[in-house]
Parts: C-alpha cells; sequence; structure tokens
C-alpha cells in the first residue's frame, strides 16, 4: 500500500523550490543521523511518549541517538516538515535501521515481542 502524496505536477512550478526547502535542515540532520545510528528517537521536549521510548530502549540496553525539536510552545514548524516526510502524525517517531517502527507504543510491542532485536541484526 502506497500512502497518498501531491504529485509534482500538481504543485505549481512557482513554489516547488519552496516546497522542497520546507525545513530541508531538519530534515538533513534526521537523515543523517538515521544514516550514522542503528536507532534513532526523533522527539520533544514535555511529550511523555518521548520520555517513555527512551526509557524503554535504555532499560533494554539498546543505544540511540535522541533528536530533539522544541517543546509544545516552540519548533512547530520543523515537527510539521518531519511529519510531512515521514506521514507519521505523532512523536516520538523511532527509526531502526532506517526503517521507521511508529512511536512509543509500537516500540514497546517490538521490545516486548523482542523483534527489536531481529531488526538490529
Amino acid at each position: 500500500m502506497t500512502r497518498p502524496v501531491l504529485d509534482e505536477a500538481q504543485i505549481h512550478p512557482a513554489i516547488r523550490e519552496a516546497v522542497a526547502r520546507h525545513h530541508a535542515d531538519t530534515l538533513r540532520e534526521v537523515q543523517d543521523a538515521i544514516a550514522r545510528n542503528a536507532v534513532v528517537v526523533v522527539g520533544m521536549a514535555q511529550n511523555p511518549f518521548c520520555g517513555k521510548a527512551r526509557k524503554a530502549l535504555a532499560a533494554a540496553g539498546v543505544p540511540f541517538q535522541y533528536l530533539e525539536y522544541g517543546s509544545y510552545f516552540s519548533a512547530w514548524r520543523q515537527r510539521n516538515a518531519l511529519k510531512m516526510w515521514t506521514g507519521w502524525p505523532t512523536l516520538p517517531m523511532v527509526f531502526v535501521k532506517g526503517q521507521l517502527v511508529g512511536g512509543a507504543n509500537d516500540l514497546a510491542r517490538l521490545l516486548d515481542s523482542g523483534e527489536i532485536q531481529r531488526l538490529l541484526t
């Protein structure tokens, strides 16, 4: 199943560059972290689910890189760019070996089932 994304032809040429550059630095930062680390958690301050994901990984002894973008009061545009890029509507965003595996509850299921170890090998 492919998620719907607006076709490039449906974006007026005058704004295509602005769409492509929308917080490109943030996207590059996350993409670079994903390329360098087996597990990456993208989160924000004050969100209890981001803390839950980090604590679960630490308790399981799984090393990870954490990237934080603002709080409920800041950096929402950066987080929005990440949500548009991934299609994932909430934080945290957890990546394992370059693959988005979901959020804190999805990560908990992977840890509980042992699937995380299979993904990491």
